[in-house]
C-alpha cells in the first residue's frame, strides 16, 4: 500500500513540473498581471471609495432619523428638569425621545454632488483600464525583449560553434605546419571573445526573464518559460494610415483620456456646488420625545386623620372642635405616567440666509474655478500626450521597417561575403584578422537585423492597441 501511495505521489510531483513547465504565452502573462498586479488592485479601491461616496451623497436627499435616551442624577441645589422646581435632594431623572431633520433646498448642491459623485465613479473605472493598459503594455514590451534577447542568444551560440571548428581545424594546420602558430592564438581569442559575448547574452537573457517575472509578481523563477512564436515582419495596415488618422480613432477608446474628460465634467459639478453656497438654505425638522423624574411628586391620602383641634366654645362654655384633616403624604409619579404626562412634541422649519461669511463662499468658488481650469489643461496634457506617443510610435515603426529591409539585405550580402572569405580561409588565402573581421561584420548586422525586427513589432503593437486590438503576437 505504501508502495502504492508513494508512486501516486510520486506522479502527482511529476505532473505539477510538466504544468510547471508549460510555457507562457502573452496572453497568459498579461491575464495573471492584470489579476495580481498591486497597483491594479490599489487603483480598484479607488472605485469603491467612489461607490461610497455617492452612496453618501445619495443618502444626503432622505431625512435624518435619531434615537436618544439619558440617566442623570443631579445633587444639591438643581431645578428638576420636569417640574422646573428647585429642588435641593439627589434627583434620578431620564429622558427619551426621536427627532428628525431634513433639507428642502440648499442651492441644489445635493443634487450637483450627486451627479459629481456618478461621474468620479465612472472616471475610477476609467482609471483602472488605464492602470490594465500601462501594465499590459509593460508585459508586453518585457515579453518582446525575451524574444529579442533569446534570438542573439542562439546568435551567439552558432558563432561561437563555427569559431570553436575553426579553432579545431587551424589547430591541425599549425601542427601541420601549414598555417604559423600566431593564426590559431588569433582564432583562439576570437573564441575566447565570442564565450564571453555569450555569457553576456546569457546575463541579458536571465534579466530580461527577471524584469517580465517581476511584473507579474511571481515568486519564482526557476521553471518559467514563455512561448516563442514565429513572428514575420509584413508592413501592417497601420502604417498605411497617418498618425492624425490613427489618433482620432484612438481618442475615443483610450480609458486615460475618457478619464481626463469626466474630471472636467465633475469639476464643473464643482463649481455648481460651491455656488450653492450662495443660495438660502430651508430645513424641516421634528421632535418627540418624554421624561422622567423621582422630583415630580403627587399628593396621597395616608388612610389616618389629625385629631380634632379646639375652634371655640360655646355661649355655655362648651368647647367646640373642628372636623379631623386627612393626613396627606407624597409620591414619585409613576414611572409610566410620567413618560405619558411628559410627552412633547415639535416640528419646524428653519432658513439660513448667507450674507456674509469672511469671503468662504467666494474663496469655495475661486479655488473650484481653478481646479476646472487645472482639470481642463489635464484633459489636453493627455490628448497630447496621445497624439505624440502615436506620432513617435508610427515614426518608430516606419524608421525600423526601412532599417530592417535594408539591414535584412546586408545581413544577406555579409552572408555570402563570410562563405565566401571562410572558404579562403580554409585553404589558407586570408589569415585570421581578415576573417575574424568578416565574422564580426556578420555577427553586428544580424544582431542590427534583430533589434530592427523587435522594434518595429514593438511600435505596430502599440498602433494596434490604441486602436482597440488585443495584444497578441
Amino acid at each position: 500500500m505504501f508502495i502504492h501511495f508513494g508512486m501516486f505521489f510520486s506522479m502527482l510531483i511529476i505532473t505539477g513540473s510538466m504544468l510547471a513547465q508549460e510555457p507562457w504565452s502573452l496572453e497568459d502573462c498579461i491575464n495573471h498581471a492584470l489579476e495580481q498586479n498591486i497597483q491594479i488592485k490599489q487603483q480598484k479601491l479607488g472605485v469603491d471609495v467612489a461607490k461610497e461616496n455617492l452612496l453618501q451623497s445619495k443618502a444626503n436627499r432622505f431625512p435624518s432619523f435619531n434615537a436618544n435616551a439619558s440617566h442623570n442624577y443631579s445633587y444639591g441645589r438643581s431645578i428638576d428638569p420636569f417640574t422646573n422646581e428647585f429642588v435641593t435632594e439627589t434627583v434620578r431623572s431620564n429622558s427619551f425621545g426621536v427627532s428628525s431633520g431634513v433639507t428642502l433646498f440648499s442651492g441644489f448642491q445635493i443634487w450637483n454632488t450627486i451627479r459629481q459623485g456618478e461621474i468620479d465613479l465612472q472616471a475610477s473605472v476609467y482609471d483602472v483600464e488605464a492602470m490594465q493598459n500601462d501594465i499590459s503594455m509593460a508585459v508586453a514590451s518585457a515579453y518582446l525583449q525575451i524574444l529579442f534577447n533569446k534570438e542573439l542568444l542562439e546568435i551567439a551560440r552558432s558563432q561561437l560553434e563555427v569559431t570553436r571548428q575553426q579553432v579545431e581545424r587551424t589547430a591541425r594546420l599549425v601542427e601541420a605546419g601549414s598555417l604559423p602558430r600566431g593564426s590559431l592564438l588569433n582564432i583562439e581569442a576570437q573564441a575566447a571573445t565570442e564565450e564571453m559575448q555569450l555569457v553576456d547574452a546569457e546575463n541579458r537573457l536571465e534579466m530580461a526573464y527577471l524584469d517580465l517575472v517581476q511584473l507579474l509578481d511571481l515568486e519564482e523563477m526557476e521553471g518559467f518559460e514563455i512561448e516563442v512564436p514565429e513572428i514575420a515582419i509584413l508592413p501592417d495596415d497601420e502604417l498605411d494610415k497617418s498618425p492624425m488618422q490613427i489618433y482620432a480613432e484612438a481618442v475615443n477608446l483610450q480609458p486615460d483620456v475618457r478619464s481626463a474628460e469626466l474630471r472636467v465634467a465633475s469639476a464643473e459639478k464643482e463649481v455648481k456646488i460651491a455656488k450653492g453656497g450662495r443660495s438660502p438654505m430651508l430645513r424641516m425638522s421634528g421632535s418627540y420625545g418624554t421624561g422622567y423624574s423621582e422630583g415630580s411628586l403627587e399628593p396621597v391620602f395616608t388612610g389616618e386623620y389629625t385629631d380634632p383641634e379646639l375652634i371655640g366654645a360655646t355661649e355655655s362654655g362648651e368647647p367646640v372642635f373642628g372636623f379631623p384633616s386627612p393626613v396627606i403624604d407624597s409620591r414619585i409619579i409613576p414611572f409610566s405616567d410620567q413618560l405619558e404626562e411628559n410627552l412633547s412634541r415639535s416640528i419646524g422649519f428653519q432658513l439660513s440666509i448667507p450674507i456674509f461669511n469672511n469671503f468662504q463662499t467666494r474663496a469655495s468658488i475661486g479655488r473650484s474655478r481653478i481646479a476646472l481650469e487645472n482639470a481642463r489643461l489635464s484633459n489636453q496634457l493627455v490628448r497630447d500626450h496621445l497624439f505624440k506617443t502615436i506620432q513617435q510610435a508610427h515614426a518608430d515603426a516606419k524608421g525600423a521597417l526601412k532599417r530592417y529591409m535594408a539591414t535584412e539585405k546586408n545581413v544577406v550580402a555579409l552572408e555570402e561575403s563570410f562563405r565566401y572569405t571562410e572558404q579562403r580561409f580554409n585553404v589558407g588565402m586570408v589569415n585570421t584578422l581578415e576573417y575574424n573581421d568578416a565574422k564580426n561584420r556578420l555577427s553586428q548586422a544580424q544582431s542590427d537585423l534583430l533589434q530592427a525586427k523587435y522594434e518595429f513589432v514593438f511600435r505596430v503593437k502599440i498602433l494596434d492597441f490604441y486602436l482597440g486590438k488585443p495584444l497578441t503576437i
